[in-house]
């Protein structure tokens, strides 16, 4: 089928300006899988320099070393790059096939934060602790949840234009059960990105204007209902704007963030010289990673970092105008919502335009679980890529 023939489905509508423009960025096949390697590669070695600038101070002060938080990151990273590569040549039938089982495992491995191997942290119950080892379940859980709603979507396509069958089962239990099993442990951060993850899906995979509509209006009102009942959540929201005394604790981090921003200036003060990150940053290393790119690097190494976001954008617009089916423009555009649009997420936080909301970088900040799942979904993008390759070509010979 050809993108044009695909641009009449029912139900292509709201997606519509951002296909014609992913039509625009003639990006070969071949080219397409190159880039979606390099951009990831590049992304995940500059955030391997950067954590261990970051996070040399607080490994130290835990008797870590001054490259302890460095070589777990790069742990993580050699076991979540092959795990990239075997996803990548995975053929799009597996992923299909077997949807419902990943959901379902994602499900009971984030039910495991209310055993005794969970516990908190800053308030959030959405870790669990085997031996030395700690991990996020809902990120495995963001993983399982948009190969899931891609197969359902695919499933259901011919129903497609009737709302009940386009809510039912995506968002009416699914979508559903897997935040509420997240915002169980207050993670209200991770929930948003999962929530923007199932929407995203929803809307590069054709579904209706009416059923995004009232899919957007439901989660604003959740939302708003959440950070109304929480006091922690109303302090956030109202330092943000209002602006409160540094030295409360409310809005330390915050604060400390624009500081260490506006400290590097246009070219940096030099990797590793960075300020922010000798304890006075919290989450240097993590959801701050930003700001000590910023200080560190200047204006300029911020935005290299946008760049590259940006062109993971471009890159994956023009797979989903590519892609065979439903599933694979339903995928791609989840996982490019999820890493992409949680990177700006993170960036909005730093720079002030956000409250904090405790999400790191996606493929830079330390965080092990967080960098394997994100390999894994770019290896899942990656075979989409391969199998709209080979779609182009059926379509050539045809």
């Amino acid at each position: 089928m050809s993108a044009r023939t695909s641009e009449r489905e029912p139900g292509r509508a709201p997606a519509q300006a951002l296909i014609r423009l992913g039509g625009m960025l003639r990006i070969g096949s071949d080219r397409t899988v190159i880039a979606l390697y390099t951009i990831t590669l590049l992304l995940v070695g500059f955030g391997l320099i950067m954590v261990l600038s970051s996070s040399s101070i607080t490994s130290y002060l835990a008797d870590q070393g001054f490259f302890g938080g460095f070589w777990r990151q790069v742990i993580f990273a050699v076991i979540g790059i092959p795990l990239m590569l075997v996803a990548a040549a995975m053929p799009v039938s597996f992923w299909k096939r077997y949807a419902w089982a990943l959901f379902g495992l994602g499900i009971l491995l984030q039910l495991l934060v209310f055993t005794p191997l969970g516990f908190e942290v800053a308030g959030n119950r959405n870790w669990i602790q085997l031996g030395g080892v700690t991990a996020q379940p809902s990120e495995a859980l963001k993983l399982a949840l948009v190969v899931w709603v891609g197969a359902v979507m695919q499933r259901k396509e011919p129903l497609f234009g009737q709302m009940r069958h386009e809510l039912i089962p995506v968002v009416i239990p699914g979508a559903l059960i897997a935040l509420g099993v997240v915002l169980l442990g207050k993670d209200l951060g991770t929930v948003m990105i999962m929530a923007a993850l199932v929407f995203g899906a929803m809307f590069f995979g054709g579904m209706s204007w009416k059923t995004l509509g009232v899919t957007a209006i439901g989660a604003a009102l959740a939302v708003a209902f959440f950070v109304l009942s929480s006091p922690n959540r109303m302090a956030r929201l109202l330092s943000h704007a209002g602006g409160t005394d540094d030295y409360s604790g409310i809005d330390w981090q915050a604060t400390h963030g624009l500081w260490a921003l506006a400290g590097g200036g246009l070219f940096g003060v030099g990797l590793g010289n960075s300020k922010a990150k000798w304890s006075w940053l919290p989450a240097a290393d993590n959801d701050y990673i930003f700001a000590i790119i910023g200080e560190e690097l200047g204006l300029i190494g911020a935005l290299l970092v946008v760049v590259l976001f940006i062109a993971l954008t471009v890159v994956m617009l023009r797979l989903i105008v590519r892609a065979r089916d439903r599933f694979g423009r339903a995928v791609v555009g989840g996982v490019l919502v999820w890493i992409v649009g949680q990177a700006f997420v993170n960036i909005a936080v730093v720079v002030g335009v956000l409250p904090v909301l405790g999400v790191p970088l996606p493929l830079i900040s330390s965080g092990g679980t967080a960098l394997i799942a994100c390999l894994i979904a770019i290896g899942v993008v990656i075979s989409i890529a391969r199998d709209a390759a080979r779609h182009q070509e059926e379509i050539g010979q045809a």
